[in-house]
């Protein structure tokens, strides 16, 4: 998909606003499910915890700390947002379908367009994992989910 120059300048102001002031930093409470991703090529580092219903098969709230270039964060600031009130089995789906769309393959539904920002991604290869890391992040919290010690470190 060729994207225009204004389309380009849009999705280069969402990433950069969702990165600079990240709506969705910190921990929730309580926490039901914690994943540490780390992306080794560029020092990414994303600490995702998750809350979900009281029946566990839907997210009420995603929040994340961490450090990592303009994509990482935006990327899982964009994701805490799409993710909220969508069900587990939704959200696993969601995650195929981010890495399908950041590598050429996919588009996100009008509902979930804001996702779309990352399309070109695909023409930056080294920046895929950038992208994709809060969302792999999230699958292995929600797959196998450690829950963090209330100071942040691990039992």
């Amino acid at each position: 998909m060729t994207t225009s120059i204004n389309q380009r300048n849009l999705y280069q102001q969402v990433i950069l606003e969702h990165s600079k002031k990240p709506r969705h930093r910190g921990k929730t409470n309580p926490v039901h499910g914690y994943h540490r991703g780390h992306n080794p090529m560029c020092g990414d580092t994303i600490e995702l915890t998750v809350q979900l219903n009281q029946t566990g098969d839907r997210i009420t709230d995603v929040k994340f700390e961490g450090e990592g270039c303009a994509i990482a964060i935006a990327s899982a600031d964009l994701m805490a947002d799409a993710v909220r009130g969508k069900s587990v089995e939704e959200v696993l789906s969601m995650v195929q379908q981010f890495r399908g769309m950041v590598m050429g393959q996919e588009q996100f539904p009008k509902d979930l367009q804001k996702l779309n920002v990352f399309q070109g991604i695909s023409q930056f290869p080294i920046r895929i994992k950038c992208a994709t890391l809060s969302w792999h992040t999230l699958k292995a919290a929600l797959e196998s989910p450690q829950v963090a010690a209330p100071t942040g470190e691990r039992e």
